[in-house]
């Protein structure tokens, strides 16, 4: 395992996972409000400035959370977002097909945070595209069935951030909806921050840990 503190040393570790290949996975964990989908949209942005920018695309888990309907069936709404409120075989299934490419688009689900809805078919995964990157909260879980996930990624990294820090993060989040302060902190009580607790207790080693993102 390695520790960086910027980006420099996990961009040349993907460039060398890279070299040889046709396709790579590279899979971004860490609890909610490490800062996953910041640092995903960091390297397309350095990845499309070296290497062009197709190079390097983000397929999010965030794609898979079950519809509001099937959580509501299942009386599961109000844990939104816990590990199983996701349709992991159905991301896994796409992350194997998306590994072995055969030279055509592919398109991913996308949620959509302002509608609270997951997108199907809402991002192309270009032939060309060599690296992908994948974010989410909870692909190093050791538990069944997250565990499966590990043997797809060729490279995973883990964001460590203080749990304070997560929490004063988790909460601006909901105040940037418009939510007061009280019912800000309350939501993220509820369900992000146990989230994040299972998160930092449950996850296996990461080959690469990125602190303070």
């Amino acid at each position: 395992m390695s520790a960086f503190s910027d980006l420099d040393g996990l961009i040349e570790s993907i460039w060398q996972r890279a070299k040889g290949r046709n396709r790579i996975i590279i899979a971004i964990a860490g609890p909610p409000g490490a800062g996953k989908s910041t640092l995903s949209d960091r390297l397309i942005a350095v990845f499309a400035e070296s290497h062009g920018e197709d190079v390097l695309a983000v397929m999010p888990m965030d794609g898979y959370h079950f519809d509001n309907a099937i959580l509501d069936a299942r009386g599961q709404r109000d844990r939104k977002g816990a590990p199983y409120t996701f349709d992991v075989d159905g991301y896994a299934a796409m992350l194997e097909r998306v590994r072995k490419g055969h030279g055509d688009d592919i398109a991913v689900p996308v949620f959509d945070r302002e509608h609270d809805l997951s997108r199907g078919s809402a991002r192309i995964i270009k032939a060309q595209t060599r690296i992908v990157v994948t974010e989410g909260n909870y692909l190093l879980l050791d538990e069944d069935p997250w565990r499966h996930l590990r043997p797809l990624f060729d490279l995973s990294v883990f964001l460590s951030v203080p749990q304070n820090e997560l929490e004063r993060r988790l909460i601006e989040r909901w105040l940037h909806h418009g939510h007061s302060h009280e019912d800000a902190r309350g939501r993220a009580l509820l369900n992000d921050i146990p989230n994040a607790e299972h998160v930092l207790e449950r996850s296996n080693a990461a080959d690469v840990v990125i602190t303070n993102p």
